[in-house]
C-alpha cells in the first residue's frame, strides 16, 4: 500500500537574511530557482519522474496532478510555490536521449516580497512538526559549503564582487568546431534565402575542463548575484541564468518574457555617448533585429491565444540590459480561459508553446528538421524548459540558456545558440555565442 504525500509548510524567519535565497546556495546537488533574491531552492528528493518523447510535457503533468490530488496539504502561508512543488528539466527535443524530469524534494525554502517560508514533504507516517521541518533544513545546509559573504546584489551590470578563478581550466572543441559552425550557419542563411523557413536558431557546446573541481554551488551563487534581472535555476547539473521566461503562471494569468535580438556590451567600447544610447540605436534600429524579434513575439502570442481569454503585448519591445549583453525583449501577458472545464496547467501550456521560434526557429518542423541535420547536437536540456510548479497550479518556467551541464566533477558542457535569418553573417554569430557563454564561463572562473 503506497503511503500518503503529505506536505507541511510554515513562515521562516528571514530578519537576518538579507542576502535572501542566494545564502541557502551551499550544496552542489541543491535544486535552484532565483531571480532578485526571490524564488526556491529544494534539498534532497522524496520522488521523480522521468520520461522521453514527443509526450514527455503531459505525461509529466498527468504524474504531478495524480501525486498531488490526495495529497495531505498543510499550508499556512499560501502563496505561490507553497505547499507540494516540483522542480523540473525538459529536454529540447522530442527525439532527444536526454531524460526530461520533475524532482520533489524533501525541503523547499521560498522567498517572496520579503516572505520566507519552509515546506517539507514526506511519503512517510511520521507526524511533520515545524520544528521536525527546521531541524531537517539545519541537516540539509550543515553538510555544504561555505559561501562567504554573498552580497545582495546591485543594479543590472555592476560588478558586485571578483570574479572567481579556476586554475589550470581548459576550453575544448564541442560537437563542431568554429569553421563547421560557421559552415553551418552558412547553410542555413542559404535555405531561409530559398524561401523554405524564416529563421532558424542554432546552437553550439564547448567543453571546459576544471582540473581543480566544480562547485556547482559556487557557480549557483556567483550567477544568482551576478545576473539579478535573470532566472538563476539549478536541476540536476544543468545550471545557468537565464533571461527568457517561457511561461509564468499564477491563478488564471499567464506571462512571458520574449528575446530575440542581442548585442555584446563588449562592442559599445570606446563609443561615443550613453552604453544604452549605444544599444537602441544598433538593436532597435536594425531591421534585421526587428525582424527577428517579430518573428519571436509572434510564435509565443499565436500557440498561446487557444488558451487565452484576453492577451496583451508590447507594442514596441525594450532594451533588457545585462552584464554580458543587451537584447531586444518583449512582455506577454495573457488572462487563461477555461479549456474542457478547466484553466490548463503549466505543463499543458508548454506543451503548446515548446519549441518557441526564441529557440527553434518558424516554420517550427522545417527548422526543427534543419537543427538535426546542420547541428551535429543533441541539445540535451539546453533550450528546453527548466523551472518549478506547484499543487494549485502556478509555475515559472524558463527557457534553459545561458547554461550549462555539469557531465562529472570536472568537467562542464556549455551551450549557446543563434537566431539566423536573412543576412546574418556566420563570423558575427560566432562572437554572440561566446557573449552568450560569458556568464558561465566568468561563474567558472575562465575568462575569455
Amino acid at each position: 500500500m503506497t503511503s500518503t504525500f503529505r506536505t507541511l509548510t510554515v513562515p521562516l524567519d528571514g530578519n537576518a537574511s538579507a542576502g535572501g535565497l542566494p545564502q541557502f546556495l551551499v550544496r552542489d546537488d541543491v535544486l535552484c530557482w532565483t531571480r532578485r533574491e526571490a524564488g526556491l531552492v529544494g534539498f534532497g528528493e522524496i520522488a521523480r519522474f522521468t520520461a522521453t518523447g514527443p509526450e514527455r510535457f503531459l505525461e509529466a503533468d498527468i504524474w504531478w496532478r495524480h501525486l498531488v490530488l490526495e495529497a495531505d496539504i498543510s499550508d499556512s502561508v499560501e502563496l505561490p510555490g507553497t505547499g507540494p512543488v516540483a522542480f523540473g528539466s525538459f529536454a529540447f527535443s522530442k527525439k532527444s536521449t536526454h531524460v526530461s524530469r520533475l524532482i520533489v524534494p524533501e525541503i523547499v525554502v521560498g522567498v517572496r516580497d520579503g516572505q520566507y517560508w519552509l515546506t517539507q514533504m514526506t511519503f512517510d507516517d511520521g507526524e511533520l512538526t515545524e520544528a521536525g521541518a527546521l531541524t531537517a533544513l539545519a541537516g540539509w545546509l550543515s553538510g555544504g559549503s561555505t559561501p562567504g559573504d554573498v552580497p545582495a546584489g546591485g543594479e543590472a551590470g555592476a560588478v558586485v564582487r571578483p570574479l572567481p578563478s579556476a586554475d589550470g581550466a581548459t576550453l575544448h572543441t564541442g560537437s563542431l568546431s568554429e569553421e563547421d559552425w560557421m559552415a553551418a550557419v552558412a547553410a542555413g542563411v542559404a535555405e531561409i534565402r530559398t524561401g523554405a523557413l524564416e529563421k532558424l536558431v542554432l546552437a553550439r557546446d564547448i567543453v571546459a575542463t576544471v582540473p581543480s573541481g566544480v562547485n556547482a554551488a559556487q557557480v549557483l551563487r556567483e550567477l544568482a548575484v551576478r545576473y539579478r534581472e535573470c532566472w538563476t535555476y539549478g536541476v540536476d547539473g544543468l545550471v545557468g541564468a537565464t533571461p527568457e521566461m517561457l511561461i509564468q503562471v499564477e491563478g488564471r494569468t499567464a506571462q512571458a518574457r520574449v528575446l530575440a535580438g542581442t548585442l555584446d556590451r563588449r562592442d559599445a567600447h570606446g563609443e561615443a555617448g550613453i552604453p544604452m544610447d549605444y544599444a537602441e540605436r544598433v538593436l532597435a534600429g536594425s531591421e534585421k533585429q526587428r525582424h527577428e524579434h517579430e518573428i519571436a513575439i509572434q510564435s509565443l502570442t499565436s500557440q498561446l491565444a487557444p488558451f487565452s481569454e484576453a492577451m496583451n503585448a508590447h507594442d514596441e519591445p525594450f532594451i533588457l540590459e545585462l552584464p554580458n549583453v543587451w537584447h531586444l525583449a518583449s512582455d506577454v501577458k495573457a488572462e487563461l480561459a477555461e479549456v474542457e472545464g478547466h484553466v490548463p496547467t503549466c505543463l499543458a501550456l508548454i506543451n503548446a508553446l515548446h519549441p518557441t521560434a526564441a529557440v527553434c526557429g518558424t516554420p517550427t518542423l522545417v527548422a526543427g528538421a534543419l537543427i538535426r541535420k546542420l547541428e551535429h547536437l543533441d541539445r540535451g536540456p539546453y533550450a528546453g524548459p527548466v523551472g518549478w510548479l506547484d499543487a494549485a497550479g502556478n509555475g515559472e518556467w524558463g527557457i534553459a540558456l545561458r547554461g550549462a551541464v555539469i557531465e562529472d566533477p570536472h568537467t562542464v558542457r556549455l551551450y549557446a545558440g543563434c537566431g539566423i535569418v536573412d543576412g546574418s553573417q556566420p563570423e558575427a554569430e560566432l562572437a554572440e555565442t561566446w557573449a552568450k557563454f560569458r556568464p558561465m564561463l566568468e561563474s567558472l572562473g575562465i575568462s575569455n
